[in-house]
């Protein structure tokens, strides 16, 4: 079994430069949800390259796609992601904060890195089918828009995933472990008050104002904070605040609200909640008032089996092999940053904080309960309700580096970034060949994840388009 192991992380080292120069071009493309044409462009080129049979606009959204190779057997998914953030342009190594010319956009979170790994790991796998000749699957996922824009809830509402026995993904980090399951179901949700304009000084008892109902819309909210769990999150943000003129009583008024909370049941309890002070709000100003869901994701839904299965692929892989130099340049980038922002990368995940540590030297140990620190959503969450899913972080920046940094962006080319990519390539694909080689496994696996959902099936937190 090692032996054919050790043949699949050369099969991964084989492919390696042609993953690099994908995470490169990518990185210099930077786009936002779902505008990312030239990215995907870019991977179904690779996919097309590796033997891949692709198929473009999954879900009906241009920026996804389906790549597939292998004969009859389980069906293995690796989700890969290339979208980029607003306002993080970062010139490649630079120490300094640098921009680039142009939109401004960059890749702070490691989504470059991200699809060039998954589709790393999938062909690595593929290319093991084909030595062993072992009946499965390999699938890639081109998920657009995770950054806001729930891509994957998306491609989980269309039946994107039906027949995947099991789907495995990783992000960008400081760290080589497994992603502890936890994150934060979320809801955007668009309110929009409309009432009647007038004179405000002249007429004012005629109108009707929609920023008033939106203002106490938001005071009710903020009392609302009392009461509500403590791991939930509400916030907003005005859309349109009702014009630029105080002598006209504002007619419409916009506010969007991002709710959070630590499950999907919790969240749709909490965004009823908020919908009810929205329409009580209303009903004081004498305004209407409508609201529209734009996005939302599901909560994380952990599987032992298939997290330990990852672990041991980790523990037997070891540490990222990181150079003389890649330390080098992690020391420096990591001058950059405080040691507050350095102590919350290693409280997010549970970890005891260790400030002298540049690099990840270690696998993170598999703790099951390891907790529920992290409080932002992903939209890898939806994927979990449906298919059995795990997720490993890989150490591709300076330990401590914030995502949605331009630190990470400046960190998104360099050998350091490209060694972890790799390795975590390494941990997925073992991952996904210990699935089709052990039958068993592949069971505990499956009936881990329908205990779950059998105790709380899944509700999309986005409502179909023709709701």
């Amino acid at each position: 079994m090692h032996a054919n192991t050790d043949r699949l992380w050369d099969l991964v080292d084989a492919r390696a430069p042609a993953a690099t120069e994908l995470a490169d071009a990518v990185w210099a493309v930077p786009e936002l949800n779902f505008a990312e044409i030239r990215s995907c462009a870019l991977h179904a080129q690779a996919l097309h390259d590796a033997g891949f049979h692709v198929t473009p606009d999954i879900a009906g959204l241009p920026t996804a796609l389906l790549g597939e190779a292998g004969n009859d057997g389980p069906i293995i998914a690796f989700l890969g992601e290339y979208d980029a953030l607003p306002g993080l342009s970062q010139q490649a190594g630079a120490t300094i904060h640098q921009p680039l010319p142009g939109d401004g956009s960059g890749h702070g979170c490691g989504h470059n890195l991200l699809g060039a790994a998954s589709l790393l790991a999938a062909a690595a796998l593929k290319d093991w089918l084909a030595e062993t000749g072992f009946p499965g699957r390999v699938r890639y996922y081109g998920c657009p828009a995770e950054e806001g824009g729930a891509g994957k809830g998306i491609m989980v509402r269309a039946g994107a995933f039906a027949g995947v026995d099991a789907a495995i993904t990783w992000h960008p980090g400081s760290f080589a472990m497994v992603f502890p399951p936890a994150s934060l179901a979320s809801q955007r949700v668009d309110f929009t008050f409309s009432g009647r304009s007038a004179h405000a000084a002249a007429a004012p008892h005629l109108g009707r104002s929609a920023l008033d109902a939106a203002e106490l819309m938001n005071v009710g909210v903020n009392y609302l904070r009392e009461h509500m769990p403590p791991t939930a999150r509400v916030h907003y943000a005005y859309l349109d605040a009702g014009g630029n003129a105080p002598n006209v009583v504002p007619a419409r008024a916009v506010v969007a609200y991002s709710i959070r909370a630590a499950d999907l049941p919790e969240m749709l309890t909490l965004a009823d909640r908020v919908r009810h002070i929205a329409e009580g709000a209303a009903m004081m100003t004498e305004t209407t008032v409508t609201c529209a869901v734009v996005n939302g994701m599901a909560n994380l839904l952990g599987n032992q089996p298939l997290e330990e299965a990852m672990q041991g692929q980790f523990e037997r892989l070891g540490p990222p092999p990181f150079s003389a130099a890649d330390r080098a340049f992690a020391a420096t980038m990591r001058a950059t940053l405080d040691a507050q922002q350095i102590a919350t990368v290693f409280r997010t995940l549970n970890l005891p904080v260790k400030p002298d540590m540049t690099v990840c030297d270690t696998v993170i140990p598999y703790l099951p309960n390891r907790g529920r620190s992290m409080m932002g959503s992903t939209d890898v969450g939806d994927v979990s309700w449906v298919v059995p899913t795990v997720q490993a972080l890989g150490a591709t920046s300076a330990v401590g580096t914030p995502l949605h940094s331009w630190q990470m962006t400046a960190q998104g080319c360099s050998t350091l970034a490209h060694a972890g990519m790799v390795h975590v390539a390494k941990a997925m694909a073992a991952t996904g060949a210990a699935l089709l080689r052990d039958a068993a496994l592949l069971e505990r696996v499956q009936a881990a994840h329908a205990s779950q959902i059998a105790k709380q099936p899944y509700i999309s937190p986005m409502p179909s388009p023709t709701a």
